[in-house]
């Protein structure tokens, strides 16, 4: 049988076009996060170290004038750097020169940025010793500790009753989150959605949403949700519901991202369709990691509900805010004292759970 000439070259043209391509986007990725860090590091050094440490201003003037002036700095600086291909966000993109220059620009602007976002945090935060081993304030900790201690126990069964219902909460926040998060996560799995533009698209838009989702903390979904269904433990699961999907979704496709290609490749070459290849080549692969996912998911959420109750989402977290709110240290002792015993058991089996699934 006589070849095609130029046929065996064909693949080998397509995966060194692909792998140009990508080398642009890295790089693109690359000038952005520059410009990003460059930005980052003259808007702490100017506004959190040199204002508020150096000249001592508490409340500084926002000018826009200002950060167009730091944004067109960064913006040069970040590019420039970029081209030279011996930044920090080139050798993490992986699209850096392979000298000493990159490693010693990527060492120094790599602890220049760690220092920096180090000095503004403990600036930012008003970290005071002396505030901490004042007289006044050890006198005041030693009597809400001594209260916390003596546990008012005429309230018990209320106690108990609410911690139940935040149990309660947690677990059908977590069951109902599982379907959602298992069709999400195989959309969210690059491996899976690489082969064509839409499917790329479809991947990057739902990151992105999830990503959006996700960074929204479940107490402030708690407090959307109490305005829209009405305050109690609907709200409180509903919260941890949006949230859990977010956040497992990540892990799930994290998981699915990982798995080996062997199996999958053998599948695909029976001309399995795409259901096929990922029903009996990529779910096989992943059970074990998706139940310890969503056990420790469980535990989390147990964790969260106490909180999302603080702010109107039902359980044990209401009751601790209305007793915290008439300075009943007593019953809060009692509360808090449930809690953990709670929250400990629930670490303990969950544990256990995981340890018998591997």
């Amino acid at each position: 049988m006589i070849k095609e000439p130029g046929l065996d070259a064909r693949p080998k043209k397509i995966i060194a076009d692909n792998k140009k391509r990508e080398q642009k986007f890295n790089f693109c990725k690359a000038v952005l996060l520059d410009i990003f860090l460059v930005f980052y590091s003259l808007i702490v050094i100017q506004r959190a170290i040199y204002y508020k440490f150096i000249l001592d201003i508490r409340d500084i003037p926002f000018a826009w004038s200002q950060i167009w002036i730091v944004l067109f700095i960064s913006i040069i600086i970040g590019s420039l750097w970029a081209f030279t291909k011996t930044s920090l966000s080139c050798n993490l993109f992986g699209v850096a020169k392979d000298c000493k220059t990159t490693k010693l620009t990527t060492e120094i602007f790599g602890w220049v940025l760690f220092d920096i976002t180090f000095i503004a945090g403990w600036i930012v935060t008003k970290i005071s010793i002396v505030d901490l081993f004042s007289k006044d304030g050890i006198e005041g900790a030693q009597r809400i500790f001594g209260a916390l201690f003596q546990p008012e126990m005429s309230i018990f069964d209320d106690v108990v009753f609410a911690t139940i219902e935040t149990i309660y909460l947690a677990l059908i926040a977590t069951l109902i989150s599982i379907p959602f998060t298992l069709i999400i996560s195989f959309f969210t799995a690059r491996n899976l959605m690489k082969d064509n533009k839409i499917s790329f698209a479809i991947y990057y838009i739902l990151r992105i949403v999830l990503n959006f989702v996700r960074s929204i903390e479940p107490v402030i979904w708690a407090i959307i949700f109490s305005v829209w269904v009405g305050i109690g433990p609907y709200a409180g699961m509903i919260a941890l519901l949006v949230h859990s999907i977010a956040s497992n979704a990540k892990l799930y496709s994290e998981a699915i991202e990982g798995i080996e290609d062997g199996p999958v490749e053998a599948i695909t070459a029976t001309g399995a369709n795409k259901i096929q290849v990922v029903w009996y080549g990529v779910v096989p692969q992943i059970i074990l990691p998706f139940l310890s996912f969503t056990i420790y998911r469980w535990d989390i959420n147990v964790r969260m509900a106490t909180v999302i109750g603080l702010v109107g989402g039902g359980g044990i977290g209401t009751m601790l805010m209305q007793y915290q709110g008439l300075a009943k240290w007593h019953e809060v002792g009692l509360i808090v004292l449930v809690i953990a015993f709670v929250v400990w058991v629930m670490d303990y089996i969950s544990a256990k759970i995981r340890e018998a699934i591997y």
